[in-house]
């Protein structure tokens, strides 16, 4: 009866007293955990091996697409900054010309504003003497109403005109036209407003000996 109770009192102690002490048992938990490492260092075990090879694709398609997106912004930076750089060198370029066409022309037409603005504003007096005759006078005015008439856009469109009309006459001299192209390129009228003021104001001034304006640069 004794023995019965403590058996039954003492059967789990018992059942793991025979599990510690079973070396069947203990060998194959060393086998497992030698698995386990095994696998940890030549990566031999299947699951182990997919992860390590999954991670593996992730990381080179992720480098492709930052290896593509760098290429793209590099190339739209350098497409953009080549672009901006060819717009300010024409522009230049076309300032460079421009002014360089237009800076005596706006300089003899500042000339005319200029001086038959002072001459039209003296004193009938004074401005008899200087002058001198009547006829003078009245062209003086004549100029002086004529140009003050034209606004800027007109004279940039006078200015245009003669552009236009010197690269007709060049073509004209250059190009082996025939007779009838020839006549009609004669027709073609000599528009240099802003030169024929600047030429009618020298004119004046020529015959105004007591009027001192330094014309020649």
């Amino acid at each position: 009866m004794e023995g019965r109770f403590a058996e039954e009192l003492y059967s789990e102690s018992l059942q793991l007293s025979k599990l510690q002490l079973d070396p069947t048992s203990n060998a194959n938990s060393e086998q497992n955990l030698d698995r386990v490492e095994l696998c940890h260092e030549d990566g031999s075990c299947d699951g182990f091996s997919d992860e390590l090879d999954d991670t593996s694709e992730v990381t080179g398609e992720w480098m492709k697409i930052e290896e593509k997106t760098r290429y793209n912004q590099h190339h739209t930076v350098g497409y953009r900054e080549g672009v901006i750089a060819g717009k300010e060198a024409s522009s230049q370029e076309g300032f460079n010309i421009g002014f360089k066409q237009s800076v005596l022309v706006g300089y003899n037409w500042g000339l005319v504003r200029g001086v038959t603005s002072a001459l039209a504003n003296l004193p009938d007096g004074l401005r008899e003497k200087l002058i001198g005759t009547e006829d003078q006078i009245t062209g003086l005015q004549g100029l002086y109403e004529s140009v003050h008439s034209l606004s800027t856009t007109d004279a940039l469109r006078l200015f245009n005109d003669e552009i236009m009309d010197k690269k007709a006459r060049e073509q004209r001299e250059n190009a082996d036209t025939s007779s009838l192209e020839a006549g009609l390129a004669e027709q073609i009228p000599d528009r240099s407003g802003l030169r024929n003021h600047f030429a009618e104001l020298r004119s004046l001034l020529l015959e105004s000996p007591a009027i001192k304006v330094h014309l020649d640069r």
